[in-house]
């Protein structure tokens, strides 16, 4: 098989649309929240050491960094349908050979690739107070910072989970000290770092921002997390529901010479941004209209920036009303996952799914071009009671998203 003259068919066919699959990510040391519409009888597909499924990724270039995971974990194929077989093709393969094509001459010579990731996760308990390291530190690991960001889609969360609030960053006036003191009494139990930090209640309809560096500790809620692509991180809470953290989890991505060297690991926190006065005002994020909301009415959808304010990622909700047809104009690539409702883009039907074998296609994710996103991609909302409601993020340096956030 020629990958590439596949990848140009498949270009060629959708108008420069192309389908996912599903890709589903376990993670060992969590507790899945069984809300991503995979059949309760595949959350455990990959088998008990390797964890329950809680994570689904979207339109990913990026390797889960999981302990015996196969090469391809975490990373997206194109679905090619040519009637009597399916051909599947990585999205990283098809933009390592036509970059160009997929995201643009400029973002390639800039950024080199598809940088950011996007996913769902979903726990029916928090995870431990942890961070993404930033640059300095990624890169002694050969890896990237992970600056990331949430929204809680209402339509994912209609159960809130048991404790759907999450710790972000260190009560002003904590010291290195008081975190090293934390890290000393790892294998002791609790080792109390949590009374460090300050819990905010989670609101379905919003999100938050985490640079790199920030400790945080996810709730409950379904999340629709938009990161750059990067799967690197360090716990530093030692117990979570009187389950032992390992060690290793704090010191996975820390070079071997510093594992247990609590000066390097208490310096990955990035103490301005955890320990700012004012957090939520300076991280907290509502959407935002990305044009007057009346003339939207007008068109037949409403489309809100729901993740923005950063250089390395945004994200739009874009809702489409019943029984109307757009066309829908952005001026950088996308990935995008319908979350409700049925109808069209472009040549593709599409729906969002009720419950999803494991291994099964689904027709709700899908990836658009540079070139296909400035020259408008057709929407149709087929129903005629419910909006169809779609999630896009945007890699780094799209020129249409905010700058700066919200402030209430």
């Amino acid at each position: 098989m020629n990958i590439e003259n596949v990848i140009l068919k498949a270009l060629e066919y959708g108008d420069g649309v192309v389908k996912l699959a599903p890709v589903w990510v376990p993670r060992s040391f969590l507790s899945p929240g069984k809300r991503l519409k995979l059949a309760s009888e595949d959350i455990y597909a990959l088998g008990v050491e390797r964890g329950g499924i809680d994570e689904r990724w979207l339109a990913s270039t990026t390797k889960a960094d999981n302990p015996g995971a196969p090469e391809d974990e975490g990373l997206s194929y194109i679905v090619i349908d040519e009637g009597s077989r399916i051909n599947r093709v990585l999205l990283k393969d098809a933009i390592d050979l036509l970059g160009e094509r997929f995201l643009g001459k400029d973002v390639i010579r800039k950024h080199g690739g598809w940088v950011v990731l996007a996913k769902f996760f979903d726990n029916s308990c928090p995870i431990p107070l942890h961070l993404h390291q930033m640059e300095e530190h990624a890169c002694r690991v050969n890896k990237l910072p992970k600056p990331e960001a949430y929204y809680f889609p209402p339509q994912l969360n209609i159960v809130e989970g048991r404790f759907p609030y999450t710790f972000f960053g260190l009560e002003p006036g904590t010291t290195r000290e008081d975190i090293k003191k934390c890290l000393e009494r790892w294998h002791m139990g609790d080792n109390g770092i949590l009374y460090f930090s300050k819990a905010y209640k989670l609101k379905p309809g919003t999100g938050w921002i985490v640079p790199a560096g920030t400790l945080h500790a996810p709730g409950t809620l379904v999340t629709y997390e938009v990161q750059k692509a990067s799967d690197v991180f360090a716990m530093y809470q030692s117990m979570l529901e009187d389950r032992p953290v390992p060690w290793n989890l704090l010191i996975k991505d820390v070079p071997k010479e510093h594992h247990r060297d609590l000066d390097y690991i208490v310096d990955m926190i990035n103490w301005k941004e955890n320990l700012d006065h004012e957090f939520k005002k300076n991280h907290y994020i509502e959407p935002i209209p990305a044009m007057n909301p009346e003339e939207f009415k007008e068109m037949g959808y409403e489309e809100k920036w729901i993740i923005y304010g950063l250089d390395d990622f945004s994200a739009k909700e874009l809702i489409v009303y019943p029984r109307r047809s757009v066309k829908i104009h952005d001026r950088a690539a996308y990935g995008l996952i319908v979350i409700q409702g049925h109808g069209r883009i472009g040549k593709f039907r599409v729906e969002a799914p009720t419950i999803i074998r494991y291994g099964e296609l689904t027709n709700d994710e899908f990836f658009v071009t540079v070139e296909a996103a400035k020259d408008g991609v057709e929407i149709v909302n087929e129903s005629s009671s419910e909006s169809l409601v779609i999630l896009k993020h945007f890699g780094p340096g799209n020129p249409e998203a905010p700058k700066i956030l919200k402030r209430n």
